[in-house]
């Protein structure tokens, strides 16, 4: 057997072996400009009517690789203070898909100094499909003898506080534990990414140019803690380029355009550690943000996450 069907077929079988042991929370490069993908207390913070459409393909190249696609729509309303949102995630592994859908709601706390300090909640549920069926199996095994269609239930919470130039959020995305069936017997079935903390702040190099570094960490029950560390460079308030490094797994070179004060481009492309880097052709992240202003008198201050 070649290198490659050997890495083909040792991804299938982690993949189909952890799907009924956790849930995954999806991974994404530009968290640090799509906070609503892993905090709902992130919800009315870009002060008006935004929405965020991401779509990752991982590691191109091998049957039945990782890919990814989030929507997320969010506003302030009333005297600001509070903000409701609705987050849409589709990931796919393999023969492993799940299409989650949560309703967000915010309280926003004005803080001394300008800051703001929110508490969100989310609630939801996620479409999980298993076609094991679909797999060829040379050894027949009652695991993958049908296939596995499910609803389960969601609930997640956040804390997130912000100034103009720097950020801080903690969150819990998936606090629920759900039952895994398979024929006659049951199951619990554990979170992989129980709590994400992140934050970012934003230096003034000199007239036209900023630096912002950020950092994501991630702290799992069974999978131990997973840090990314990413730097970016602001341009003129339009272009950022930037560059960042998750330890043991990937680096990811970003780039993000603010082609309007309301329409924010952004792409990133990530190299993989390890052997699999020789079978695959990276990963892509494509990012398109719109922010909507009703008057004249709306919203054209830059934003910085």
């Amino acid at each position: 057997m070649s290198d490659f069907k050997k890495y083909i077929l040792l991804i299938s079988f982690l993949t189909v072996l952890n799907s009924g042991k956790s849930q995954q929370q999806a991974t994404i490069s530009q968290y640090m400009f799509n906070g609503m993908a892993i905090n709902p207390a992130y919800a009315g913070s870009h002060g008006a009517l935004s929405t965020s459409f991401l779509s990752r393909f991982q590691n191109v190249g091998l049957p039945g690789a990782p890919n990814t696609q989030t929507l997320s729509i969010h506003s302030p309303i009333g005297n600001q203070r509070i903000a409701v949102g609705l987050m849409v995630i589709h990931d796919k592994i393999g023969v492993i898909g799940q299409t989650g859908v949560n309703g967000v709601y915010a309280y926003r706390l004005p803080m001394p100094n300008e800051a703001t300090l929110s508490f969100g909640v989310q609630a939801g549920f996620s479409a999980y499909r298993a076609e094991y069926t679909s797999l060829d199996i040379y050894q027949p095994d009652f695991l993958f003898a049908q296939d596995v269609r499910q609803t389960r239930p969601n609930f997640g919470a956040g804390i997130f506080y912000s100034k103009t130039l720097w950020y801080m959020g903690i969150s819990m995305p998936h606090m629920m534990n759900n039952v895994f069936q398979r024929g006659n017997d049951f199951e619990t079935v554990y979170q992989s990414i129980p709590i994400i903390m992140s934050g970012g702040y934003v230096f003034q190099l000199n007239r036209i140019m900023k630096l912002k570094p950020n950092f994501l960490l991630k702290v799992a029950d069974q999978r131990g803690v997973e840090l990314d560390l990413n730097a970016n460079l602001l341009f003129d308030e339009v272009v950022w380029v930037g560059i960042s490094y998750k330890f043991n797994n990937a680096v990811n070179l970003l780039l993000e355009m603010q082609v309007t004060d309301q329409f924010r481009f952004g792409y990133s492309y990530s190299i993989t550690n390890g052997p699999i880097r020789q079978v695959d052709f990276g990963s892509h992240e494509l990012l398109l943000q719109y922010r909507f202003k009703f008057s004249m008198k709306g919203i054209v201050t830059p934003r910085y996450f």
